[in-house]
């Protein structure tokens, strides 16, 4: 569906890009409420699959908040907070470091890595709601990348 038909809009936009910005925005919020759909099933946000995807990738080792926070999709959540959520359902263990008792140490937890398991195969399921091949795919993302210059 078009974008203007999406939000119907029947003046044309002043210029393309002020199209790709409104289509931009559309879809991001199209999007994430369908992946806000997608996490609730699985009692998570889509703040806590990113914390849970880092560690994942840091796994066995913890990191501090900071380190996180650095490559988080979100830059803005309350990280303290999440990590607490995460902490409450067991899916993440919060440390000190030993060094410096101010530095937060986590890391994912088994029962986090087994819920990261579960949802693997259906995220590959969510992707193909992008209604996408590869090659475009990887096209959009290029375009993404060099929009952020």
């Amino acid at each position: 569906m078009k974008i203007e038909e999406a939000i119907k809009q029947n003046k044309k936009f002043h210029s393309n890009k002020e199209k790709v910005v409104v289509n931009m925005i559309y879809t991001y919020n199209w999007y994430g409420a369908l992946m806000a759909n997608f996490f609730k099933s699985y009692e998570i946000t889509e703040q806590q699959y990113n914390v849970l995807r880092i560690l994942r990738g840091q796994h066995p080792n913890a990191i501090t908040c900071g380190s996180i926070k650095e490559v988080m999709l979100d830059k803005n959540p309350d990280l303290t907070r999440l990590i607490d959520r995460l902490v409450q359902k067991e899916l993440v263990i919060r440390t000190f470091n030993e060094n410096n008792r101010r530095q937060v140490l986590v890391k994912i937890s088994k029962k986090g890595l087994q819920a990261l398991s579960k949802i693997d195969p259906h995220m590959i399921e969510q992707s193909e709601k992008l209604n996408l091949t590869e090659k475009e795919a990887d096209t959009l993302s290029s375009l993404l990348d060099k929009m952020r210059g």
